[in-house]
């Protein structure tokens, strides 16, 4: 073989032949050869990279696939000569890469792919050897004087930690089969590993959908096959940029930010027509369709009607071009099947239960301090999600060994029994500013696309965690997680946190203000909910109620006014517009209540006359504004056609 090298170099006639020798030396690196054979097959090919560089990165591509499986395997060989000579070659394959282009991008994809083909199809590797001959290359790089002063020792130093971790989460996905969130974390960090590669990031993503599918995870099984038509519309507008196709993965931003990951910017990004990059069939308009039909039902079925619909607007013009009339009717039909369910049951929907779930002891190995925010199905319970979380880990780890840690407030992990490991779970909400209210309107508005989170641990001075109103205190945590929730997966890191510490007066703005939003959501309930109207005022206008609305003013409003600050009068406020509220909602309850209830109405009328008078001394509320009455008419108005409107529509 050497003696062959030596002819062809020496010839340029016989250039054109190079490619068969290298077939004949790929073959023997996939035979069982001596390891003197094997010495010198790579020495060899070392001397055909350094002489006809040209060969390997422009004109047999293919070629240089096979070489960079061929010595990622020997890599992994029992026989430490052979792993130390590929180690070299494969180095020296990276670094010629680079001097080429200044960037071995080629190489990063051919190794990546190598490594996924060489871990899905082998049970003959050995782990330990190729995570050892990875850290030698890593260290080659590091070592390397003549690469010092480029960007080359840390793109191989990326390259060989992405390549470990990798391989690290694949075995590990086989330990993790019983325990969905880790596997599923698993699938999304192998699947960002292959990044650099389109088609393997594309192959994992839908294998996370199916996963997510089987689970019951409509929602996460949708996003995934988002972040998958995001990462082909990407490809597919780099290679022929049609007007009518989404303009890469930003035109996806409506549906998650997070699809902005599927991003074709980096440097390691090669061309779609490059040899053996996006050649599978998802590459195409109609792998295209194929995803988004596939997001737009899932989205559907987990009642997600607003998202499916920014997925119909991404497909349409391409039903459009392409004169797809029965399509388009079949998604036109679809998308008025959806509104007529955000008429009848819109903001009834129940989205999502969120959860903070804190990890504490070593036996949970990588989890250990670690925070996240969970996403589960609707109505799930507090004590219900513990005891899954407890009893998954129990099983794992040992009965005696977890224990569940029942209140909100902080951890000191010093505190605990080393021997154990703890588990924290809270329930928490999305957290919106003001401001952001008033732009979130809907309930899709305040479940989707959020990654503040917030929960309130009360307590008071004498270390009790209840008291009497004017002794609670309350500490507000807003959590902020790695990702917008809905994801690809069900939980996400919390990555960074506030705390607000409020004193009782605080407290009870706080009560106020959530009175005061319950009321407001039973009024621009459509169709109206008259029973949790009635329960809601009933309870806020009660003079009677330790708790109540009326007991904070008593406590808080009734003294001297040179005596209140700024939060006192922020309390007023909130009680002038409570009253408001509960005005709007007697005159609106009047015009739905049925015969036999007009007593329960004079009565709740009588109520909120006593509520009123009590409270005039602390807060003048009496006075009727013309404002709080054209909006009570309205709510009445809508209302009635609410009602008309379903009446209509239950008689068809």
């Amino acid at each position: 073989m050497e003696l062959l090298m030596q002819t062809i170099s020496a010839r340029e006639n016989l250039h054109s032949t190079l490619g068969r020798a290298l077939e004949v030396l790929l073959h023997l690196m996939a035979t069982n050869q001596s390891v003197q054979v094997m010495k010198d097959v790579f020495s060899t090919q070392r001397a055909i990279v350094w002489k006809f560089p040209d060969l390997l990165f422009y004109e047999e591509t293919e070629q240089c696939a096979e070489l960079c499986r061929r010595l990622l395997r020997h890599c992994s060989s029992g026989v430490k000569e052979i792993r130390t000579w590929a180690c070299a070659s494969l180095y020296l394959l990276m670094r010629h890469d680079f001097e080429q282009e200044n960037s071995f991008a080629r190489v990063k994809v051919q190794a990546t792919v190598a490594l996924s083909t060489i871990v899905a199809g082998s049970t003959t590797f050995n782990e330990h050897h190729l995570r050892r001959s990875l850290k030698t290359i890593m260290l080659y790089g590091d070592n390397d004087r003549g690469m010092e002063d480029s960007s080359f020792p840390e793109q191989v130093r990326e390259l060989s930690i992405n390549l470990h971790h990798i391989l690290l989460d694949t075995v590990k996905m086989q330990e993790f089969q019983d325990d969905p969130e880790m596997l599923m974390d698993l699938m999304y960090r192998i699947s960002k590993g292959y990044k650099n590669s389109p088609d393997l990031r594309l192959t994992w993503l839908q294998a996370m959908a199916e996963k997510n599918s089987q689970m019951k995870n409509h929602t996460e099984a949708a996003m995934c096959l988002v972040h998958a038509a995001a990462l082909v519309s990407e490809y597919l507008y780099l290679l022929e940029g049609k007007s009518y196709l989404p303009i890469g993965c930003v035109a996806f931003q409506n549906i998650s930010p997070n699809v902005l990951e599927e991003s074709a910017t980096s440097e390691d990004t090669l061309a779609p027509e490059e040899e053996g990059i996006c050649t599978g069939k998802m590459f195409s308009e109609q792998g295209l369709i194929g995803l988004m039909e596939q997001a737009a039902a899932l989205f559907k079925e987990a009642q997600l009607y607003e998202a499916m619909n920014e997925v119909y607007r991404l497909v349409m013009p391409i039903y459009e071009e392409r004169r797809a009339y029965q399509s388009l009717e079949k998604v036109h039909r679809s998308l008025s099947d959806c509104y007529q369910q955000l008429l009848h049951k819109g903001s009834h929907r129940f989205l999502g239960t969120y959860f903070r779930v804190g990890f504490y002891g070593l036996i949970f190995g990588d989890l250990d301090r670690a925070e996240f925010v969970y996403k589960e199905a609707a109505l799930t319970q507090l004590g219900e999600f513990s005891l899954r979380l407890q009893n998954l880990y129990s099983e794992k780890l040992g009965k005696d060994k977890i224990e569940l840690l029942k209140d909100s407030k902080t951890i000191d992990p010093s505190t605990l029994d080393p021997a154990k490991g703890h588990i924290q779970v809270t329930f928490v909400e999305p957290y919106f500013e003001e401001w952001e209210l008033k732009e979130r309107l809907s309930v899709f508005d305040r479940s989707f696309n959020i990654r503040r989170f917030v929960f309130n641990t009360p307590y008071t001075k004498g270390g009790k965690a209840h008291g009497e109103i004017d002794t609670q205190c309350m500490s507000k945590t807003i959590l902020i997680t790695k990702d917008t929730l809905p994801y690809v997966k069900k939980r996400s890191t919390v990555i960074n946190f506030e705390r607000v510490e409020m004193n009782p007066l605080q407290v009870a703005i706080i009560g106020m203000q959530e009175k005061i939003i319950s009321l407001r959501n039973c009024l621009i309930a459509r169709p109206p909910d008259t029973k949790l109207l009635q329960m809601r005022l009933q309870g806020g206008i009660a003079t009677t109620v330790n708790q109540g609305p009326f007991a904070i003013a008593k406590c808080f409003l009734d003294v001297p006014l040179k005596e209140q600050t700024h939060d006192h009068h922020r309390l007023r406020v909130c009680f002038k517009e409570f009253a408001r509220r509960c005005q709007e909602a007697l005159d609106l309850n009047k015009h739905l209540i049925t015969e036999e209830q007009h007593e329960y109405q004079h009565e709740l009328a009588r109520n909120f006359r006593d509520f009123q008078n009590k409270l005039e001394p602390m807060v003048p509320t009496k006075k009727k504004h013309k404002r709080s009455r054209d909006r009570a008419l309205k709510n009445i108005a809508t209302a009635r056609t609410s009602r008309l409107f379903s009446t209509g529509s239950t008689g068809d």
